[in-house]
């Protein structure tokens, strides 16, 4: 690891003055459970960090009149357990509980899990050429080995996976960050979080690099409570996802969907709302044959490699019994 500058100021707004005067290429330290990795293998070497694990003003967990709100520092660990979280938004706290390690959930914070990069072994391995690592070196992952990469949102440049769960469920709920930086305090919803990699795979999401996330805020559903995250590995422990899906659903008294949310993970270069497969499921009573209709509308414009086409019908299925889950959830 080479050395780094460190500080950790006292505010967010000493924070935000600390980035607005940060030499290029600064980085905000939070949990640290990817950042320091990224140093130690030198994807990432970084001037300087700037820690804010300790800021008061980013934790705390509160449910409103109208939402759910996270501040950007709560530990991954303290949301799965959270009464209201675990009872009424049962894909958000799933989707922690099958994130990384206890030991991992126990230190990672919201805000870093959401902007994690990718577990690409070519963009972790300084060895191979890598548009998202060095801009314009080439991606060896296009003739390398590609089980694990993106079957949605690829580019010629680059087809890495988002390898988040929890933004997974947070973009089935509408869900929007709050963001403050030297201009003052911006929301975005989650959807316009993350960017398709495109022609410039180095950019991820749409943050500068002087703005940090303060909040994040899911707004009320009928749907939390009749949702699931089912998330398929190649270990059921401390393994990244082949293919996940958060589904949610309101069932009214006539077995007929009224309200339905579908997102996919795993299989996409950034949280993937499936907003056609959730219109399949609209107006009609739930059976199989509609669930797997939407899993395959989700899939419809998979583009496989070389050696994840499998991870297509895997995916299917995957929505389909998400979908099977939620629907028995929604009628409890």
């Amino acid at each position: 690891m080479r050395p780094f500058a460190y500080a950790a100021p006292g505010s967010v707004d000493a924070v935000v003055e600390a980035l607005r005067t940060a030499r290029p290429g600064t980085k905000i330290l939070a949990g640290g459970t990817t950042l320091y990795d990224l140093m130690k293998l030198g994807v990432e070497a970084p001037p300087a960090v700037i820690d804010v694990h300790r800021l008061p003003e980013l934790t705390g967990i509160s449910v409103t009149d109208s939402e759910l709100v996270f501040g950007a520092g709560v530990r991954m660990a303290d949301v799965s357990d959270h009464p209201v979280v675990r009872d009424e938004y049962t894909a958000l706290a799933e989707s922690i509980w099958r994130a990384a390690s206890q030991q991992l959930r126990n230190m990672a914070t919201l805000g870093g899990n959401l902007l994690q990069r990718t577990r690409c072994g070519y963009f972790r391995g300084t060895e191979f050429a890598c548009n998202k690592r060095n801009p314009g070196s080439g991606c060896a992952a296009m003739e390398g080995h590609d089980r694990h990469h993106a079957l949605l949102g690829a580019s010629s440049l680059c087809s890495a996976t988002y390898a988040g769960d929890f933004a997974i469920a947070l973009i089935a709920f509408d869900a929007v960050v709050d963001v403050v930086g030297p201009a003052g305090e911006r929301s975005i919803a989650l959807a316009d979080l993350h960017v398709e990699p495109g022609d410039d795979p180095s950019r991820e999401h749409v943050l500068g690099p002087d703005e940090l996330i303060v909040r994040i805020r899911v707004p009320l559903s009928a749907a939390g409570r009749g949702s699931t995250y089912l998330k398929i590995r190649d270990r059921e422990s401390y393994a990244f996802a082949l293919a996940s899906a958060a589904v949610g659903l309101v069932i009214d008294g006539h077995g007929v969907v009224t309200e339905s949310r579908i997102a996919l993970g795993g299989v996409a270069t950034r949280p993937w709302r499936a907003v056609e497969a959730e219109q399949s499921l609209l107006g009609r009573p739930l059976t199989a044959e509609a669930a797997r209709r939407a899993g395959e509308i989700a899939f419809a414009a998979a583009r496989p490699g070389r050696a994840n086409g499998f991870r297509v019908e895997l995916g299917i299925r995957t929505v389909a019994d998400a979908v099977r889950t939620a629907g028995e959830r929604a009628v409890r």
